[in-house]
């Protein structure tokens, strides 16, 4: 199984703390170590990095670890394969543009006998379920919509109506973001939790590493960290019910409805 990492949050922020702890998850404290990523939005742009290698070892994950790369929004995926060679191309997240604006995807579960009819708008370059998935929400999204992005309510129900399609196929834990919010879907496990005042010292789970955001925030800060599992030791994290898809705003959880529709045909091995 895969893990996933976002961050929504109301002023640009590092992810250095929380990555931190996440890079040792790929080979080190956990074993998905068959490649890693990480896409940070600035404005209308993304710097994307990835790497088939595993995480904790990776040149480039201890450089990201340590750059201070400020975004509103962030996601990032360690992977352990279930469809798909261990490849450059078949690494999370994806990204694609739609409506003038990147967006960017990555799952946590496997699909089984998912094979939509594409109609050549968006192709996948590997073979993962997960990037199939993305290229078909994309699609259905443009042929629904045209040319134009609705309104934020109207494109979160949409988004629900195609997760519950996708989820039929077996787990389908998703972060996605076109750099003005952040969706999650919980299939089966995602938990976040939002740091605001009064700012306190967390404690990684993976390493042996504390930080105390008093020093390093202001008082109307607002950060929102969603993770496959608790990233610290010392604060209360929410767990997200499965089968419910969220919207992260400013920092905040905005917006939730229901996706679970029945079981599903299989789970992940």
């Amino acid at each position: 199984m895969c893990q996933l990492l976002g961050m929504n949050c109301n002023i640009p922020t590092d992810i250095c703390f929380s990555f931190t702890g996440f890079q040792a998850r790929g080979g080190a404290t956990d074993v998905h170590s068959d490649g890693w990523g990480i896409a940070f939005f600035e404005g209308k742009g993304t710097r994307v990095f990835l790497d088939p290698q595993p995480s904790c070892n990776s040149p480039l994950a201890a450089l990201v670890s340590n750059y201070p790369i400020h975004s509103k929004n962030v996601i990032a995926h360690i992977r352990k394969a279930t469809q798909g060679s261990i490849g450059l191309e078949n690494t999370h997240p994806f990204m694609r543009e739609l409506w003038g604006r990147y967006w960017i995807f990555a799952h946590n579960g496997n699909l089984l006998d998912f094979s939509p009819e594409l109609d050549g708008s968006f192709v996948p370059v590997g073979l993962t379920d997960s990037e199939l998935a993305f290229c078909w929400l994309l699609q259905e999204l443009r042929q629904r919509f045209g040319s134009s992005c609705p309104d934020p309510a109207e494109l979160f129900g949409t988004i629900q109506a195609l997760t519950v399609a996708i989820a039929q196929f077996g787990e389908f834990n998703f972060l996605l973001s076109n750099g003005d919010c952040l969706f999650a879907h919980a299939s089966t496990k995602l938990r976040y939790i939002v740091r605001r005042a009064p700012f306190k010292q967390a404690h990684l789970n993976d390493q042996d590493v504390t930080i105390d955001f008093s020093a390093l925030t202001n008082p109307d800060d607002r950060v929102a960290i969603i993770a496959t599992e608790a990233l610290t030791d010392n604060e209360a994290w929410e767990s997200m019910p499965p089968g419910t898809l969220w919207r992260f705003e400013e920092g905040l959880p905005v917006q939730t409805l229901q996706t679970l529709a029945g079981p599903v045909k299989k789970k992940s091995a």
